[in-house]
């Protein structure tokens, strides 16, 4: 996953698929960050392909965290069979979600 920082937002850009597999090394990561202060993040999923319910439990666990730290968290740019995904398990209405990266960014700010 690649982090950058635009002014107090830090920026993730996603995996190319979020499985079984690789859920752990993601989850692993936004704590980590999360543990270092981040209260404003922006996940962005144009690599993303794929996400499994493993991957979807990750970014349930960062929004509870998020919201019990006063943080917030917004993804962007969903690939249509990922946002299908995120609308079947209901997560649409729970998360700020963004066309763009920038969007995401300025909604945050």
């Amino acid at each position: 996953m690649e982090v950058n920082k635009v002014g107090e937002i830090t920026v993730v850009t996603i995996l190319t698929r979020v499985d079984a597999n690789s859920a752990k090394a993601v989850e692993t990561k936004m704590s980590e960050l999360l543990s270092g202060g981040t209260k404003k993040i922006v996940c962005n999923f144009s690599q993303n392909e794929y996400i499994s319910s493993a991957g979807l439990r990750v970014f349930l666990s960062v929004l509870k965290t998020m919201r019990k730290s006063g943080g917030s968290i917004a993804l962007c740019s969903l690939r249509p069979q990922v946002s299908e995904v995120f609308d079947m398990a209901g997560f649409i209405p729970l998360f700020t979600i963004c066309d763009t990266a920038d969007e995401a960014i300025q909604q945050l700010s």
